[in-house]
């Protein structure tokens, strides 16, 4: 396994990172988390150098950690380094950070975290941070080691990241980051700028919800095939951000063992530097026609979800890109209803707006929504 240093810290962590954010589940429910194959998931991935595990409070419906910290039991737990993160959305007080710390202490079967995060910071949650005193939750907890370093995730604009980075001492951040996302939140600019303040770098999303591990219609996987090295495309799209000197650690979210089995292989000889120029040009290739595709920049965090409505964006979005990237948008209509009874009945949106104040995209969802119903319905002409 390859491992890079933690920013100025002396902790030198594997260059993959497992994010516990997409297991195993059993009947297609996410609090159903499959803990045999997780335990013989992460297991494997220690054995073989992974020392980096990435959860929160409300992944898998608040049980990621709690399967975390079983399955790091019997001696696991001293080999890696865990991370895990503050639900800033929920905080009032300063008390609050506490008690949400304390839980999660518990749920993870650990005295200490390792990597704590102020979770998906954006605007609003700057401000509500700076309000509550999370300077003074974060000293007092490093100082009576309850967690080890400090950082955030981020999930706004640039100006915004770099207000956060400069604002407290951190020993990391974690930012979206993949070839398609370039300039887009922090980007390559705040990917620079806080490994130039000192701060380790850690990389979520980086196939972008898995949707850039597919091989795309047949204009993209001509590019693939003519690359000069034979590679899956999660594994280009991995290596492109490993490519970078400035990133500490890359998540990657596994829901199965051939994925950690590819990426630690993978991780072992994807250096800093080391894609050739012809290697970088299918890469920018790829990215240009997929661009020319995409419809909705959704990553399927599900942070919009439950909708009230029983709306399953995300699964929407997903159906909806698809659609555009695999050249099947004229045959959407035929799929509403097959869609509509799996993902719920998008007519049944009240525009609330409860899904857009939760999403770290910041993405017009409810324009979507309607874009989306348009399309299904057939009742505009599709591009």
């Amino acid at each position: 396994m390859q491992y890079r240093q933690f920013g100025t810290t002396d902790a030198r962590v594997s260059a993959l990172g497992f994010g516990m954010m997409r297991l195993p589940v059993h009947d297609n429910d996410p609090a159903k988390i499959d803990e045999e194959k997780t335990a013989e998931m992460v297991h494997y991935a220690i054995e073989h150098g992974v020392n980096y595990f990435d959860t929160a409070y409300p992944y898998h419906r608040e049980q990621s950690e709690v399967v975390l910290g079983k399955v790091l039991q019997g001696g696991y737990r001293e080999r890696v380094y865990v991370a895990t993160k503050c639900p800033t959305w929920m905080l009032e007080t300063r008390d609050d950070y506490d008690r949400f710390l304390d839980i999660q202490l518990k749920r993870l079967q650990t005295d200490h975290i390792d990597m704590y995060l102020m979770h998906a910071i954006g605007k609003e949650r700057w401000q509500i941070m700076r309000k509550t005193g999370f300077d003074r939750f974060l000293d007092a907890a490093k100082a009576d080691g309850r967690i080890t370093y400090a950082g955030f995730s981020f999930h706004d604009d640039l100006a915004m990241f770099k207000e956060a980075v400069d604002a407290y001492p951190w020993n990391h951040c974690q930012i979206q980051y993949n070839y398609m996302d370039e300039n887009y939140q922090a980007g390559t600019e705040g990917l620079r700028y806080a490994h130039g303040k000192g701060l380790a770098v850690i990389v979520m999303e980086p196939l972008r919800g898995g949707r850039l591990a597919q091989r795309g219609p047949d204009e993209i996987s001509r590019f693939w095939d003519s690359a000069p090295v034979k590679r899956s495309p999660a594994e280009w799209g991995l290596r492109w951000v490993w490519n970078h000197p400035e990133v500490s650690v890359v998540l990657s979210g596994m829901g199965e063992m051939s994925q950690v089995v590819e990426n630690i292989n993978a991780a072992e000889t994807a250096l800093p530097g080391s894609l050739t120029a012809p290697e970088l040009k299918v890469i920018e290739s790829v990215r240009d026609s997929y661009l020319k595709r995409v419809k909705v920049g959704c990553t399927g965090c599900e942070y919009c979800l439950p909708c009230p409505q029983g709306i399953k964006i995300p699964e929407w979005f997903d159906a909806y890109n698809r659609a555009s990237m695999y050249d099947a948008l004229k045959d959407f209509p035929k799929k509403y209803e097959a869609y509509k009874a799996d993902s719920g009945d998008l007519e049944a949106c009240v525009s609330c707006g409860l899904c857009e104040d939760q999403c770290p995209q910041n993405l017009t969802i409810r324009h979507y929504l309607k874009e989306i119903r348009e399309a299904a319905l057939g009742q505009k002409e599709l591009p």
